[in-house]
């Protein structure tokens, strides 16, 4: 593998380091605010007015056309500068890959731009109270309606739909398991919206329920039964490149190594073990990249991504957490280390991951 970067790529980091140094704010407040969430949204309006938001997307939805190499670049320039969260994350990284996959021109043309400068923001809409790692058995159901489809059900555990102004999820059309799934895309307007408060009280996710919402037609990717292989694609993103770029890692074990300095020798040996797997992680995906850049398919491969990159932050952030001890709670480690408790479980918990491997890459018998 090649892991030099051409004249063009250094040039770009030169530019995402330099642009960011001049106009990545201090922190902000938390997106599960509301004054915390517009800051956040101003914050990608400024990204996507430098082209810089969706720096891999074309041209015409606010991107730069970059390579996947130069995406990587952008997130490791990013995240070394202490820049916000992505409040439009399930946007950008989950919906918008399916989105130019299985879209229309319409769609594309109508939500890319606004999802890019943060005047949209969606929410995921997987789980659901009898259905969360078993996605198939999900109930929520989809009606036919003139000129559309009126939504029932419920969802819960939806990323940011406390705030978000859009959702996506799948819905029942048909009574077969995988086959009789629909992928839709809702505002949330007309959806009751109950925030659920996390560990530190915000609402960072929210249960939504449907009482016959009608969405037009135009609101259905892909057609109406096919909900469950473009879902698959939406995954695919979550637990592969797109939502965990390895940039977010490598500043973490930055951050490690720095705090362990000076600490016990087997506290300082753990956290620059830490830092050797986050820039393992990091190589693989450079590798990876080119792959996909070659034309090979990532498909359930992707999981093996997500087991390394959520136990690894997980044992960084409890790592830190030691090497604080009582100073935890006074640093912006411990909401680190709250966020990466989950790790293990979203995006598919890391038991069902671990099925999948042995089943699907290693080929083990069931």
């Amino acid at each position: 593998m090649d892991l030099d970067f051409s004249p063009a790529e250094r040039d770009f980091r030169a530019e995402v380091r330099a642009w960011l140094s001049t106009y990545a704010p201090g922190p902000l407040p938390s997106m599960d605010t509301p004054d915390g969430f517009e800051a956040h949204r101003a914050w990608e309006a400024k990204l996507a007015g430098a082209r810089l938001s969706v720096v891999s997307w074309p041209d015409e939805y606010g991107g730069r056309g970059a390579s996947l190499i130069e995406w990587l670049i952008f997130e490791e320039e990013y995240w070394a500068a202490g820049a916000p969260a992505r409040v439009t994350q399930n946007g950008i990284f989950l919906l918008a890959p399916s989105l130019m996959r299985f879209g229309t021109p319409e769609q594309r043309a109508r939500w890319l731009p606004r999802m890019a400068s943060g005047a949209d923001v969606w929410a995921q809409a997987w789980s659901e109270p009898e259905a969360g790692s078993d996605l198939a058995a999900l109930t929520s159901r989809a009606e036919p309606a003139p000129g559309g489809w009126r939504l029932y059900g419920h969802k819960t555990w939806s990323s940011r739909a406390a705030y978000a102004t859009h959702g996506f999820g799948l819905f029942r059309t048909s009574g077969a398991r995988h086959k009789g799934l629909t992928y839709f895309l809702f505002p949330l307007d007309d959806v009751a919206v109950r925030p659920i408060a996390q560990l530190d009280g915000l609402p960072g996710f929210a249960e939504l329920h449907f009482d016959g919402v009608f969405v037009p037609e135009s609101m259905v990717l892909g057609e109406a039964g096919q909900g469950w292989r473009i879902a698959m694609a939406t995954t695919s993103s979550e637990r592969g490149l797109a939502l965990r770029s390895p940039g977010r890692f490598l500043a973490t074990a930055d951050r490690l190594v720095r705090l362990a300095r000076g600490a016990d020798p087997a506290l300082a040996d753990r956290a620059a073990r830490c830092w050797a797997e986050a820039e393992a992680y990091r190589l693989h995906t450079f590798g990876t990249a080119r792959r996909i850049m070659a034309g090979e398919d990532l498909g359930s491969a992707a999981s093996l991504g997500k087991i390394f990159w959520s136990e690894l932050d997980l044992r960084m952030h409890a790592l830190a957490m030691e090497l604080l001890g009582e100073r935890a709670g006074e640093t912006d480690w411990l909401d680190g280390f709250l966020f990466a408790l989950a790790g293990p479980i979203y995006a598919g918990t890391n038991e069902i991951q671990r099925t999948i491997v042995a089943e699907r890459v290693l080929g083990l018998p069931r």
